[in-house]
């Protein structure tokens, strides 16, 4: 049996941590930034969690992590 591919997109985007969560980087945050506020473009910083409900989708691209 072939070993399963991983999704290098995913790969590139999510970082698995010890614990089992799925970090990912914020979106909206890279480009026509003039019309955003500061405030937005603050809270914008950073990393969050992926939701709980993308989650299977995520470790399905990721099978090794």
């Amino acid at each position: 049996m072939p070993k399963m591919k991983t999704k290098k997109s995913a790969a590139k985007r999510f970082i698995v941590r010890a614990g089992g969560s799925v970090k990912r980087g914020q979106a909206f945050k890279r480009h026509i930034l003039t019309k955003k506020t500061t405030k937005n473009k603050r809270q914008l910083r950073g990393t969050q969690n992926v939701h709980s409900t993308n989650l299977a989708q995520v470790r399905a691209m990721l099978p090794y992590a």
